[in-house]
């Protein structure tokens, strides 16, 4: 049952960014930003947890996941450092996917070659 639910919530997240792509003028940076601050706010409204607790990786995957991810690295570094950990906390909560994502596209850029658009 786990896996119906995260594949219908990642699904859905992923058709909701389908569609703008393909019915509205926004651009796809903008819809990544739309997502970003979405989990921000449905984090800071306690509503992402209990879907992250439904859907597992379908809810924590997507870029909402990534805006959930800072807002709470946030709120723990606010409550232990206060003032600084609202510079830090952010950071520091999503160091290991950052890190993942510099490290494998690294790796990926020397294992293969690129190749110039043809006009």
């Amino acid at each position: 049952m786990n896996y119906l639910w995260a594949f219908l919530v990642g699904g859905a997240l992923c058709a909701v960014g389908q569609i703008l792509i393909d019915y509205t003028k926004l651009t796809p940076a903008r819809i990544l930003v739309m997502y970003v601050v979405a989990g921000v706010v449905a984090g800071a409204f306690g509503i992402y947890k209990p879907l992250v607790d439904l859907a597992g990786a379908g809810a924590s995957v997507p870029l909402t996941g990534f805006g959930n991810l800072l807002a709470e690295g946030v709120r723990k570094a606010v409550d232990e450092k206060g003032f600084l950990g609202a510079l830090t906390g952010g950071m520091t909560a999503a160091s290991g996917g950052i890190t993942a994502a510099i490290v494998f596209g690294f790796l990926a850029a020397l294992c293969f070659r690129s190749k110039g658009k043809s006009t």
